[in-house]
C-alpha cells in the first residue's frame, strides 16, 4: 500500500475498498503494512493518534460487515498518554482479537524518541490457528519469532516499512524466519515513498510475500500497490515440524541469549 502521510481519511478509504475488494475473493484475512492509516511524521501523528478509536472502530466495522479478519498495525495513544507503534488484528465479526506494541524501535530514524516500546509477546487464536504479530525491525531479532513459535504460532504476521536500501535484507530475513520457526510468514511492506524530515525522502521497497514454512515464496509483489491473494495449507507448519523438529531438538539450556 502507497500511506499517504498524515491523511487518515484518504488512508482509511483505500484501505476499506482492499477490504471488499479480499472479501471479494474469498479471503479469510487481509493484511496491512506498518502505520498505514498515518505515515510516519512524529510532529503531526500526536495528534492524529487521538483520533485512533474512531479509525479503530471503523476498520473493525469492516471486518465484521465483510466477515473477514484484519491485521491493522496503526498508531495509538495509551492510556498513559504514551504513542504505541501497534499491530491490531480484528476477528470477521469486529471484536478485537489482540493488539500487539512494537517492541524494538528503530533508532536511525529516531522512531525510540517519539514512541513507547511494546514489552509483550503476541500470539492470538484464530480460526486458522495461532498467530503471532511482529512489525517491522523486530525482523531483525530472531528471538522474538522463535518465541512465538515456541508459542505454537502456525503463522506469523510481519507488518512493515523496510526502505529501498534493504530490500535484500527484507527477502533474505522473512525466508530465514519462516525456515527456522517452520512456520508460514506473511511479510506486508510499504511501496511509495514519504518525508521523514530529518531523514528526507524515503522510498519503501514493497516486495512483500507469503512465504511457506519450507522458506517457499508462494506469491510475492513488486513495489507497486497491489492485493496480492493466495491459498494456505496450515497443516503444512506440522508437517515441517514432523520432518525436521526443529523446536524439539533445541539445547536451550547451553545458550546464552
Amino acid at each position: 500500500m502507497d500511506v499517504a502521510q498524515a491523511k487518515p481519511e484518504r488512508n482509511l478509504e483505500r484501505g476499506c475498498a482492499m477490504i471488499a475488494e479480499a472479501a471479494k475473493r474469498g479471503s479469510d484475512l487481509v493484511c496491512f503494512p506498518e502505520m498505514w492509516t498515518t505515515g510516519f511524521d512524529w510532529v503531526s501523528n500526536r495528534q492524529l493518534a487521538a483520533g485512533h478509536a474512531a479509525v479503530q472502530a471503523a476498520i473493525a466495522e469492516q471486518a465484521a460487515r465483510h466477515a473477514i479478519w484484519v491485521s491493522s498495525p496503526m498508531l495509538r495513544m495509551s492510556a498513559d498518554g504514551s504513542l504505541r507503534n501497534s499491530s491490531f488484528l480484528f476477528a470477521s465479526d469486529g471484536e478485537e482479537a489482540a493488539c500487539y506494541d512494537k517492541i524494538h524501535l528503530f533508532s536511525p530514524f529516531h522512531e525510540d524518541r517519539c514512541i513507547s516500546a511494546g514489552s509483550c509477546l503476541c500470539v492470538a487464536e484464530t480460526s486458522w490457528g495461532l498467530t503471532g504479530l511482529s512489525v517491522c525491525y523486530d525482523l531483525r531479532f530472531p528471538e522474538l519469532f522463535r518465541s512465538c513459535a515456541l508459542r505454537g504460532a502456525v503463522l506469523q504476521i510481519c507488518s512493515a516499512a523496510f526502505p529501498h536500501p534493504r530490500r535484500e535484507h527484507w527477502r533474505v530475513l522473512t525466508r530465514a524466519r519462516a525456515i527456522e520457526n517452520q512456520f508460514f510468514m506473511l511479510a506486508v511492506n510499504r511501496v511509495g515513498k514519504e518525508n521523514m524530515r530529518a531523514q528526507g525522502s524515503v522510498s519503501f521497497c514493497g516486495s512483500s510475500a507469503v512465504i511457506d514454512p519450507w522458506g517457499t515464496v508462494l506469491v510475492e509483489a513488486e513495489e507497486q500497490e497491489c492485493l496480492l491473494t493466495v491459498r494456505l495449507d496450515i497443516d503444512q507448519s506440522a508437517a515441517a515440524c514432523r520432518a525436521i523438529p526443529v523446536l524439539r531438538d533445541r539445547r536451550p539450556e547451553t545458550y546464552e541469549l
